[in-house]
């Protein structure tokens, strides 16, 4: 059984994502960022974090790459080539659109309103729209990093929802087309009304 830390609303969705696609019983403990429940086992406050018996993991892809690696699916092998490109794609993902997106959120509600800049928020609502396109070249497959479903379909659809929500628009019909069939997934829609 593993615990949840989080909400559905953070990036503790992609952990819930994956725990639906793998079909693995969990538990899911509501938290905030800093919420006592929270740093009673993870000092950081951040969220996700992930309990298996006494351990706690954190980071939403450090979190999936462990359960899609315990259950045997939802990544390539380890030490294959196609491992390394799907790492290539979720690297990609996390420093060209989630660390756009996060830039984008620290400047509009999470830095202390003294260090906001609000004026940086066109540029990287430009950057990530010219990030999407870019990554959407690199796309060859029916999935992010290949003709199976993994993780990195999880990152990166999380990553255009987000968007969404934050309002950073982007113009490229393959990756809109590209989110939406990933919307349609069971487990997709199974944390969604977790909501």
């Amino acid at each position: 059984m593993y615990e949840v830390f989080g909400s559905v609303a953070s990036r503790a969705f992609r952990v819930l994502w994956a725990l639906e696609e793998l079909g693995a019983s969990y538990t899911l403990t509501h938290a905030k960022p800093h919420d006592p429940v929270l740093t009673a086992i993870y000092p950081a406050g951040k969220v996700p974090a992930l309990r298996v018996g006494e351990e706690v993991i954190t980071d939403s892809t450090a979190i999936m790459t462990y359960l899609a690696d315990k259950h045997g699916t939802l990544i390539a092998p380890a030490g294959t080539i196609a491992r390394a490109q799907q790492d290539a794609i979720i690297h990609a993902v996390n420093d060209e659109l989630d660390g756009v997106l996060w830039a984008g959120a620290r400047h509009s509600f999470i830095l202390p309103e003294e260090q906001r800049v609000p004026a940086v928020k066109p540029s990287l609502k430009w950057e990530f729209n010219r990030n999407v396109n870019r990554l959407a070249d690199r796309i060859t497959t029916p999935f992010a990093a290949g003709d199976e479903f993994t993780i990195a379909d999880i990152l990166l659809t999380h990553c255009l929802n987000w968007a969404v929500g934050a309002k950073f628009e982007h113009d490229n019909e393959q990756m809109h087309a590209y989110a939406k069939t990933m919307r349609d997934r069971d487990a997709f829609k199974r944390v969604r009304a977790l909501g």
